[in-house]
């Protein structure tokens, strides 16, 4: 349960810094920082679901750089 709880607290500081990064382009943050918005239903989940494989595909070192820091 630990485990969890660390992990989730990890990915959370993580997106923070993401959104804060001015490596990734402003759309992408953005679109992270409304994801990471308490929205009732399926919206913000949906909008990460879009931003996600983005960042994957066009913003690796800075996903890579925040995962670090968050620790």
């Amino acid at each position: 349960m630990r485990a969890i709880h660390t992990f989730v607290t990890r990915t959370i500081r993580a997106a923070g810094l993401l959104v804060r990064d001015q490596r990734v382009p402003r759309p992408l943050r953005w679109g992270a920082a409304v994801g990471l918005l308490p929205i009732p239903g399926p919206f913000d989940e949906a909008v990460l679901l879009i931003v996600a494989p983005l960042l994957w595909v066009f913003s690796r070192e800075p996903l890579r750089d925040a995962w670090t820091l968050a620790k």
